[in-house]
């Protein structure tokens, strides 16, 4: 049951749909992406559904609304619901310390001993960071993976190397961007006594019919192929691929969600289709059942970072498990307040608006245009110029 949402009449907003048709065609004949499946629903009904270009270039495979993809950072608010669903059956707690499971877990600053919360993970005020920003060579040192590369690699080794490092603030005094899911990821095996896969089946995808989102790939057949931005068309990723970002170089092995040595990374280990993706942000729209009360969900969907992001950001704060836009003029965006977003290093975007009750899932197959290149911009602005 990939799509558990209603199709509109097609003829709904036929100037969104020419609008969006003409974003993805922008960026496909510029060569900018390679493939791309665009879903957008609207109060529950899906208004526009696109899946264009190839998915695999090389075989000559067509895009499909079916093809998975490799998540990356998309994994964070699915692995984010899961443990919320832990907090209101109080298995977790927000200010429990994570070393009541996770006893070895022990980053210290560099004056001293720090504790990090459940909450910290969630908002990344932990002081943990990722290793592919340059300053933070302490991780490269360390060996620390971000979940992307490194095949074969055990979260208890990976958590070790995270641990060996110092903090780079105290925990919530600031924002960075971190490896905190991966260890909320060993948080939730701890408490369930079983892989994060299995955790995150029971928690999420088997409650809402999901069966093509896991840790693991369904069904090789319909996997996108994954490529990085080059000139004059994007670059098919080998089986190690350094791509450099603003923030420095991100490390890549794209078959490491094939060998099951892999650790389950909460961050960014996830393969998945669109329509599973918009299956489950819809639910965070529409208020949380059958996942979660709509209590938790609002607090979910507020700043819970103390607006230490926005020093960073502004106008966007951070809820648990995305970003929340807290002031659209700041933030220099289309969105109105309330807006929840992130994406993911392979290639997507995603957003839910409560406000006009938009949820838009764009996935690539194209590393980094797909997550923050001039596609998302052209997606962004035709559908607020459709509304």
């Amino acid at each position: 049951m990939s799509l558990p949402l209603e199709m509109a009449d097609a003829d709904t907003n036929p100037s969104l749909t020419a609008a969006v048709d003409a974003a993805i065609a922008s960026a496909l004949d510029d060569k900018r992406l390679v493939g791309t499946v665009v879903l957008i629903a609207r109060d529950g009904e899906i208004v526009h559904r696109r899946a264009a270009g190839l998915a695999d270039r090389e075989g000559g495979l067509a895009m499909r609304e079916d093809t998975i993809f490799r998540l990356a950072s998309i994994t964070k608010p699915i692995v984010t619901i899961a443990a919320m669903r832990l907090v209101e059956q109080g298995r977790i707690g927000l200010d429990d310390p994570v070393a009541r499971w996770l006893p070895d877990f022990r980053p210290r600053l560099p004056d001293g001993e720090a504790t990090i919360r459940i909450r910290h993970l969630l908002t990344h005020t932990s002081g943990l960071s990722y290793s592919f920003f340059e300053e933070d060579d302490a991780y490269a040192r360390a060996g620390v993976s971000d979940g992307l590369a490194e095949p074969g690699l055990t979260l208890a080794e990976n958590l070790r190397r995270i641990a060996s490092t110092p903090l780079r603030f105290a925990p919530g005094s600031d924002w960075q961007y971190s490896v905190a899911m991966d260890v909320l990821g060993g948080v939730i095996e701890a408490e369930m006594g079983a892989p994060l896969g299995e955790a995150v089946a029971d928690l999420v995808t088997k409650p809402l019919g999901l069966a093509d989102t896991a840790f693991s790939v369904r069904d090789r057949s319909r996997l996108a192929a994954a490529y990085m931005d080059a000139s004059p068309e994007p670059t098919l990723m080998g089986e190690n691929a350094v791509v450099m970002s603003l923030m420095g170089p991100i490390r890549f092995a794209p078959n490491r969600i094939f060998d099951p040595a892999s650790y389950h990374s909460g961050g960014a280990g996830m393969a998945g289709t669109g329509g599973d993706i918009l299956a489950i942000l819809d639910t965070i729209r529409r208020g949380g059942p059958p996942l979660l009360s709509t209590e938790t969900v609002g607090m979910m969907m507020t700043d819970q970072a103390g607006g230490h992001r926005q020093q960073h950001e502004p106008g966007s704060g951070f809820g648990f498990g995305w970003s929340v836009i807290t002031n659209p003029a700041e933030a220099g965006v289309p969105f109105p307040k309330g807006t929840l977003k992130w994406g993911g290093v392979y290639g997507h975007s995603w957003f839910i608006d409560p406000v006009n009750g938009l949820t838009v899932v764009a996935l690539t197959n194209t590393t980094l245009e797909g997550m923050w290149g001039k596609f998302t911009v052209d997606l962004r602005e035709a559908i607020y110029a459709a509304l």
